[in-house]
């Protein structure tokens, strides 16, 4: 293959995991959510197969799909972010990253007030909406930063752009993250900007920034970039890998932003990957539990799919999955799900073929690798051959 454009609905989970009770999430399933919305309208993924990945009982499934599906399921030990697509790129990690139910300890953010020079708000778990909400206007009135986590291994700083400099909240943030190492070394470092004061409200602003713990070996994205190849990060990829891999990198704004971002890649001549993170699944819908929303997203995802899909030449292939879920169903919690996810495979030289259910997400790895000619060790385990006319 030339170019592998692997796309990541951030959240798209299928299903509750077979470990799902030890993370509090039975009966968890995203994709199930949204095709219960009136807005949920995907024929291109329909068309593809999706119905006919495992477990999946609520979809049309064609008689001729034209893309080769499988369920994956995660063998790392989180839902988060970072250590879902680390498994994507080739990494299994067998321990969780930190997590502070309690909020953080003193000792962090004694060494955060002393190297950013402002206090601290909150230090909970938290929404982030309801953060702003509740401590935007202390924030106006004192100067301090709104510190919050979640169940995932998040250390979140919000500012008002309006009150405190964006570069001064980045600077912040990279100082937490040299903070935030060895035993807590959470996954990511979260600028969290937004504007508002109380008689407006507060709104959250495009401009986050996530500063991720650096992987803890070599991912596909090193293994590709070494060999010469382009290693092309769309949104919040740079993030995630903390910049190491990438050859070139596009933050986005918005999902129809990041889509744009994958069309112009596609209109482009490169050799390699083009990695591509659409968030809003995750943060605009699957946490603040707006089933239409998310239902409506992948709705326009699929639109967005007719018009990529005849850009693939003939030694192209999209790869289409996720990093855990977010079902915005789930009354629980608003926090991510324990589920498996779904993989997609399209392309001029992919027969329509069923992997069924796989044990990591570091198959794709394997794949990709493979595809490349590049050379790289993973516990993932290749189906480039079986998906191959």
């Amino acid at each position: 293959m030339k170019r592998v454009f692997l796309i990541v609905l951030d959240s798209c989970g299928i299903g509750a995991a077979p470990d799902a009770a030890a993370f509090g999430d039975v009966g968890a399933d995203t994709l199930r959510s949204c095709a219960a919305s009136d807005k949920f309208h995907i024929p291109h993924l329909i068309e593809a197969g999706l119905g006919h990945i495992d477990g999946i009982d609520y979809l049309p499934r064609p008689d001729a799909p034209t893309g080769a599906v499988a369920r994956l399921t995660e063998r790392s030990m989180g839902k988060d972010t970072t250590i879902g697509h680390w498994e994507i790129a080739g990494l299994v990690s067998p321990e969780p990253l930190p997590v502070y139910p309690e909020g953080f300890p003193e000792e962090v953010l004694e060494a955060f007030e002393q190297a950013t020079g402002r206090g601290v708000l909150c230090n909970r778990p938290y929404s982030g909406t309801d953060a702003i909400r509740d401590y935007g206007a202390r924030q106006m009135e004192t100067g301090r930063w709104i510190v919050y986590t979640s169940a995932d291994s998040v250390f979140q700083v919000a500012a008002n752009e309006e009150l405190i400099p964006l570069e001064e909240l980045y600077d912040a943030c990279r100082k937490a993250r040299a903070i935030l190492q060895g035993r807590h070394g959470v996954g990511r470092v979260i600028a969290r900007p937004f504007v508002g004061d109380p008689e407006r409200g507060f709104t959250r602003t495009a401009n986050r920034h996530d500063y991720s713990l650096l992987p803890p070996a070599p991912t596909m994205l090193d293994a590709i970039r070494e060999a010469g190849l382009d290693c092309i990060a769309v949104g919040k990829i740079h993030d995630i890998f903390a910049g190491r891999g990438d050859t070139e990198y596009v933050y986005n704004k918005s999902n129809a932003d990041g889509m744009a971002h994958a069309l112009a890649y596609a209109q482009k001549d490169f050799h390699g990957l083009c990695f591509v993170n659409l968030v809003d699944f995750d943060s605009v819908y699957g946490h603040r539990r707006d089933v239409d929303g998310y239902a409506n997203a992948l709705s326009e995802f699929d639109r967005w799919l007719g018009q990529f899909l005849p850009l693939l030449g003939e030694e192209d292939v999209v790869l289409i999955t996720a990093d855990h879920g977010c079902d915005p169903a789930y009354t629980k919690t608003t926090d991510h799900t324990r589920e498996y996810v779904p993989l997609v495979v399209l392309g001029r030289q992919i027969k329509p073929v069923n992997l069924h259910t796989r044990d990591s997400f570091a198959d794709i790895a394997a794949t990709v690798t493979q595809w490349l000619g590049v050379a790289y060790p993973t516990p993932g385990r290749s189906f480039a051959q079986e998906v191959m006319l």
